[in-house]
C-alpha cells in the first residue's frame, strides 16, 4: 500500500479513535455525576422534608398561624420544583449517556470496518493484531456496558428515592395545614367522576351526545357527570350549628370515607370497623335509616391505613339494587328493600393503603378498577349474578382512582388512570381501545371529562388534557398545581382543580391557560362539583366554598356544616347531601 494512502488511513483511524475516546470519557463522567447525584440525595434533603416536618409539627401546636401555613405551602412548591429539576437531570443524563456510548460504539465499528477493507499490516503481524483488537473490543463492550448498567441503576435509585420522599410528603406532611387528622388520598380517591348520572342513561349506548344527560333526579355514583350535576335550585347558604337550611341530620352507625349515592327516595352509604361491614339505606325525606345489611366475613382484616379506613369505596345504584365493594374484596348486591341478592369475595386486595376505587355501571355490568401490587386489572361483574363477565389484566401500578364511563358520541368507553397510562376499554368486552403514557405515581385523583376532553392529574406527576378520538392526543399539559387527593371538575369552558392544601386553580379547558388561583387556607379532600354554573368545594372543617364557574373568581358564599368532612357531596334538585365524620346531612331550602 502506498505511503500516502497508509498515512491517510492512519489519520482517519486516529480521528475515529479520538471520537471514541472522547465519547467514552464523557460517558464515564456522566456516570460519575449520576452516582454523585444519588449520594447527594441520600445525604441531603432535596425536598426540605426535615424543615417541612418541623413546620408541620409547629402548625399542629398552633393551627391558627397563617404565616406558618403559608411557609409550608411555599416549601411545598419549592419541593415540587426540586423534584422536577432532579427528574430532568436524571433523564437528560441518561439520554446523554446512551448517546455517548452509541457514538463510541459507532466510532470503534468504523475503525474496524476500515481496517478490514484497507489492511495495513503485514501477514506475520495480522493474527496478533486481530487478537489484540478482539480483546480490546471485548473490554470496551464490558467497560461500556458496566458504565451503562451502573449509571442506570443509580439513576433509578435516585429517582425512586426522590419519589418515595415526595410520596410520603404528599401523603401526610404538606397536606396538613389545619389542626385536623391527616386523610389519605384513598379517602377521596374513590371519586369515580363518571360522566353518567343516571344508570338508565348509561344503558342507552346509541345516544349521539358527547355525554349522557340524567333524565331523573338521581345521583347514582360518585361525582355525577364528571364533576357536573345537572340539578337546579341548589342552596348556597346554611348553618349546621343553628340548623338553618338543615332539613335533617342523622348519626352514622359506623365510620366510612365513602360518599352518599341517591335514587328516588333512598340514600345509600357504607360503614365498617374491624368486626363488621354494613350498608345503610336512608329515607331521603326524613333521614331515618330504613334498613341495614351486613356484608362479608368479619374474620378478614386487610392491612389498610387508619386514615383510609375500611369503607372508602363508594357503591353504585341503578334503581333496582345497590352494589357495594369493601377493602376486604367483598362485593355485594342488595335490592331496594334490603334483601341481599348475591355476595362474592374477590380476595384481599394487596395494596398498602387499602382499596378505595369506587364502582360504576354499564348496562347490566358492575365495573371495578382493581389495581393492586399483584395482578392489577379492570373487570366487569354481572349485576344480576355477580359472576365475572370479563377481566382484563394490565401492566400498571397500585392506584385508588376510579373508572369513568364516557359516551364519546361514537362509542362508550371505560377510561382509567394508573401509572403509567390513561387507558380506555370496551365496556362490553374489556378490550383495550387506547392508552397514553402521561401519568406517574400512586394515582389518587380520578379523571374528569367534558366536551370530548379527558383530564388526568396526580401529585408530582402532571396535569394532562387528552382530546378523545380515533387516536387520542395530548392537548396540553401543566405541572404548576397538582392534586394528590381531589379529582378535578370540568365543563365545556373551564377546568377547576383543587390541591389538598386548599389552593383552587381555574384553567381554560381547551388551551390550558390559567385564569386564576385562590388559596382558601383550609385542607381539602372533597372533590369540587359544578352545579348551576357554580362550583361547590367542601374543606375538611365543613366549610363549603361556593364560587362562580367562570374565568374570573367571584365568591358566592361559605356556609358552615360544623363537622369534619372528607367526602364529596351528592346533589339532587333543591338538595345537597353531605356526609360528615359522624352524621349524614340533608341541606335544602
Amino acid at each position: 500500500m502506498p505511503t500516502e494512502v497508509r498515512n491517510s488511513q492512519w489519520g482517519s483511524d486516529r480521528l475515529w479513535n479520538r471520537i471514541a475516546l472522547v465519547a467514552g470519557v464523557f460517558a464515564l463522567l456522566i456516570c460519575v455525576l449520576l452516582v454523585a447525584n444519588y449520594i447527594q440525595i441520600k445525604k441531603s434533603d432535596p425536598v426540605n422534608m426535615t424543615v417541612i416536618n418541623s413546620l408541620v409539627e409547629r402548625l399542629y401546636a398552633n393551627p391558627a398561624d397563617s404565616v406558618l401555613r403559608k411557609d409550608i405551602r411555599t416549601l411545598d412548591l419549592l419541593s415540587r420544583k426540586a423534584y422536577f429539576t432532579s427528574q430532568w437531570q436524571i433523564r437528560t443524563g441518561g439520554y446523554l449517556l446512551l448517546a455517548l456510548i452509541a457514538i463510541m460504539a459507532i466510532a470503534l465499528q468504523v475503525v474496524e470496518y476500515r481496517r478490514k477493507i484497507n489492511p495495513v499490516l503485514s501477514p506475520e503481524n495480522e493474527d496478533e493484531s486481530l487478537l489484540q483488537r478482539r480483546k480490546a473490543r471485548k473490554w470496551i463492550v464490558i467497560g461500556g456496558g458496566s458504565i451503562l448498567v451502573v449509571a442506570v441503576v443509580f439513576a433509578i435509585l435516585a429517582s425512586n428515592d426522590m419519589a418515595a420522599r415526595l410520596n410520603n410528603l404528599s401523603r401526610g406532611e404538606v397536606a396538613v395545614v389545619e389542626d385536623q387528622p391527616v386523610i389519605n388520598p384513598t379517602d377521596n380517591a374513590a371519586d369515580s367522576a363518571g360522566v353518567v348520572t343516571d344508570t338508565a342513561a348509561i344503558r342507552d349506548t346509541a345516544a349521539a351526545a358527547p355525554a349522557v344527560i340524567a333524565s331523573t333526579d338521581n345521583f347514582p355514583n360518585f361525582r355525577g357527570n364528571a364533576g357536573l350535576a345537572s340539578k337546579t335550585n341548589i342552596p348556597v347558604s346554611w348553618d349546621g350549628a343553628s340548623g338553618q337550611n338543615v332539613l335533617w341530620k342523622t348519626a352514622l352507625p359506623l365510620p366510612g370515607q365513602n360518599s352518599p349515592i341517591v335514587w328516588g327516595d333512598r340514600i345509600f352509604v357504607t360503614g365498617a370497623n374491624a368486626s363488621k361491614q354494613e350498608v345503610y339505606c336512608f329515607d331521603r325525606i326524613t333521614g331515618k335509616i330504613i334498613w341495614t345489611v351486613k356484608v362479608g366475613a368479619t374474620a378478614k382484616k386487610p392491612k389498610v391505613s387508619e386514615e383510609t379506613g375500611l369503607a372508602a369505596p363508594t357503591g353504585v345504584t341503578d334503581g333496582t339494587g345497590v352494589f357495594v365493594i369493601f377493602p376486604t374484596g367483598d362485593v355485594a348486591a342488595i335490592d331496594m328493600n334490603g334483601k341481599k341478592i348475591w355476595e362474592i369475595d374477590l380476595g384481599l386486595p394487596r395494596n398498602h393503603y387499602g382499596h378505595a376505587s369506587s364502582l360504576m355501571l354499564y348496562k347490566d355490568n358492575i365495573l371495578i378498577q382493581y389495581d393492586q401490587t399483584s395482578s392489577p386489572k379492570v373487570m366487569a361483574l354481572s349485576a344480576k349474578t355477580g359472576k365475572t363477565v370479563w377481566s382484563t389484566d394490565r401492566p400498571v401500578k397500585v392506584s385508588w382512582s376510579s373508572p369513568i364511563v364516557v359516551n364519546t358520541g361514537k362509542r362508550t368507553e371505560i377510561i382509567t388512570a394508573s401509572e403509567p397510562y390513561v387507558a380506555a376499554y370496551n365496556p362490553a368486552s374489556g378490550q383495550e381501545l387506547w392508552k397514553i403514557d402521561c401519568i406517574s405515581g400512586e394515582v389518587g385523583p380520578s379523571l374528569a371529562y367534558a366536551n370530548g376532553i379527558v383530564f388526568a392529574v396526580n401529585d408530582y406527576s402532571k396535569l394532562s388534557a387528552i382530546r378523545l378520538g380515533e387516536q387520542p392526543t395530548i392537548l396540553w399539559e401543566n405541572n404548576e398545581y397538582l392534586s394528590d387527593i381531589t379529582s378535578p371538575a370540568a365543563n365545556d369552558k373551564y377546568l377547576f382543580l383543587s390541591t389538598s392544601y386548599g389552593t383552587v386553580v381555574c384553567y381554560d379547558a381547551v388551551t390550558g391557560e390559567k385564569y386564576w388561583e385562590k388559596d382558601f387556607g383550609k385542607s381539602v379532600y372533597s372533590s369540587p362539583m359544578i352545579v348551576e354554573k357554580k362550583v361547590y368545594l367542601l374543606d375538611i372543617t365543613g366549610v363549603m366554598h361556593i364560587f362562580n364557574a367562570d374565568k374570573e373568581f367571584k365568591l358566592i358564599g361559605e356556609p358552615k356544616l360544623g363537622e369534619y368532612s372528607a367526602c364529596t357531596p351528592a346533589f339532587t334538585n333543591g338538595r345537597i347531601y353531605i356526609k360528615g365524620e359522624s352524621n349524614l346531612y340533608c341541606i335544602g331550602k
